[in-house]
């Protein structure tokens, strides 16, 4: 049976997911979640909800309900000491912080942008442990005891010793008599992830499009972490060269010069080749510049690399053109033309933040 309790408390939560969906989009295009983010849980501030509580005062103390009074007397606000009032009156804005798991936010993503769920492949080199009841013990906790073993057990002592009345059926289990169920831990193979970003950090590509990128990866990261036990994330960062960084250097990263898009997809195709067989991993890559890329040879090199050594082994490619008010946007415009029928590769255009919540259904509504 469920408590009236309980039934008004699941409803808040009911409640809270609702007003979590209806400003999601919010919250993806702001970025303010990602500063909220703890180990397994993130914090996220409700404004105008609050659960409500009974709040006891001390007794005897005046006020409503209290003491003398007479009918027609008129219940408001007390006087003030001196006639001035200090207090506003109107009512304040409350916020609610509730913690929400990643799993539960890729949920509500997934269900917002209807994203269809991912099917893994490989399934080989990441093992978790998995526990299976496997037999019966005459030790364990209560909440592990087989009643229907334990029953037999009592039945059985009370029939052998004479006790047993059939007129009077009432069985009582002694310590001797309670079986648990036992349980074995077995190693099971689960789906496995990488995901390899790669990002121009040319002169035309500022702290505003860098923030673009943060803030749609994170979400990527939620989503693919939803689907899958183990993840790594390797980073890229590329102008006229090439080079693998660790996370924090490659947001933060200023630099300047060209930009060789060529050099990045070479690195990418190095490291999968090296480190994530196709067939034991599933492959993201991700490719964020603002499109200006040093000539029309190199992109024409790009397409090459991708058909041949990057499409072939990935789950998903996806581009993502954040605009930046000095490139020119012209790679997208090629890859359109050159890789686009190919059902692993995904283009969008990022114009700015609000661009976040299409671009990642872009992405992500593969399904791949």
């Amino acid at each position: 049976m469920i408590l009236r309790i309980e039934q008004d408390h699941n409803r808040f939560k009911q409640i809270i997911r609702g007003r979590i969906k209806k400003e999601l989009k919010k919250y993806i295009s702001s970025g303010e979640l990602i500063g909220r983010r703890g180990k397994d849980y993130i914090s996220i501030p409700l404004p105008q909800i609050r659960i409500p509580q009974f709040v006891y005062g001390p007794k005897q103390t005046g006020g409503v309900g209290q003491g003398e009074g007479a009918i027609g007397t008129v219940l408001g606000a007390g006087e003030v000491e001196g006639g001035k009032r200090e207090a506003g009156n109107q009512p304040g804005e409350h916020l609610l912080e509730v913690d929400l798991s990643l799993d539960e936010l890729a949920e509500m993503l997934g269900e917002e942008l209807e994203l269809p769920e991912i099917k893994p492949k490989g399934r080989k080199n990441i093992m978790s442990s998995k526990d299976r009841y496997t037999g019966i013990s005459r030790y364990g906790p209560e909440t592990l005891r087989h009643f229907k073993r334990t029953y037999k057990e009592t039945l059985k002592r009370s029939i052998s010793t004479g006790t047993y009345r059939p007129d009077n059926p009432i069985l009582i289990p002694i310590r001797a008599d309670k079986r648990y169920r036992s349980w074995k831990s077995a190693v099971m193979p689960q789906a496995n992830a990488v995901i390899i970003y790669m990002m121009d950090v040319s002169g035309s590509m500022g702290e505003e499009q860098k923030e673009i990128v943060r803030i749609e990866s994170f979400w990527i990261d939620t989503w693919l972490r939803h689907h899958y036990k183990g993840v790594e994330i390797r980073y890229i960062i590329h102008d006229a060269e090439a080079r693998e960084v660790d996370r924090d250097t490659f947001y933060h990263t200023r630099e300047s010069g060209g930009t060789v898009i060529s050099a990045a997809y070479r690195l990418c195709a190095r490291i999968m080749e090296m480190d994530y067989p196709a067939e034991e991993w599933n492959i993201y890559c991700l490719h964020f510049s603002d499109g200006d890329n040093w000539s029309q040879g190199d992109t024409e090199e790009c397409i090459t690399l991708l058909k041949a050594q990057v499409l072939p082994r990935v789950n998903l490619f996806c581009y993502g053109q954040v605009e930046s008010p000095y490139g020119t946007g012209q790679f997208l415009v090629d890859l359109k033309e050159g890789c686009s029928e190919d059902e692993r590769i995904a283009l969008s255009k990022i114009e700015n933040k609000d661009g976040i919540y299409q671009s990642i259904k872009d992405f992500l509504g593969r399904g791949r």
